[in-house]
């Protein structure tokens, strides 16, 4: 089983205006959710992050021909807030959500600063088929 994460996520919730963090495997499952998130929530936004980096990389060209393009970041703007996905690790990211008056720029740094400083804890290695044979 994969170790629960959560406990390194809650620094991140140290910037005025954060509201969630989520550690998430690339193939959708929750790795890791601050505490004032639902498990049901944290699964569901996982999916749909995990969903959401897949579209973000496919769309790389249009941001220009640099070959090959790496996916760092993407940000969702809502009237009431917003979404940062950024990697954390081969096979892992983290979903940040903020108000919509957070500062950007403290915010992505602080989840820069997370990834690093945790490294190789971030690691999520692709599921592995069990044959049951």
């Amino acid at each position: 089983m994969t170790q629960d994460l959560s406990w390194m996520l809650e620094d991140v919730l140290n910037v005025p205006g954060a509201r969630h963090a989520i550690l998430l495997s690339a193939d959708g499952l929750r790795r890791g959710k601050t505490e004032n998130v639902s498990p049901d929530l944290a699964d569901t936004v996982s999916a749909a992050m995990s969903a959401l980096q897949s579209l973000s990389r496919t769309t790389a060209e249009f941001a220009g021909p640099e070959q090959p393009a790496q996916w760092r970041q993407t940000v969702v703007e809502f009237s009431h807030g917003w979404v940062f996905l950024i990697a954390a690790g081969e096979g892992a990211y983290l979903a940040v959500s903020a108000a919509a008056d957070v500062d950007m720029g403290d915010i992505t740094f602080r989840m820069q600063q997370l990834v690093q400083r945790l490294g190789k804890e971030l690691t999520s290695p692709p599921r592995e088929i069990v044959d049951d044979k």
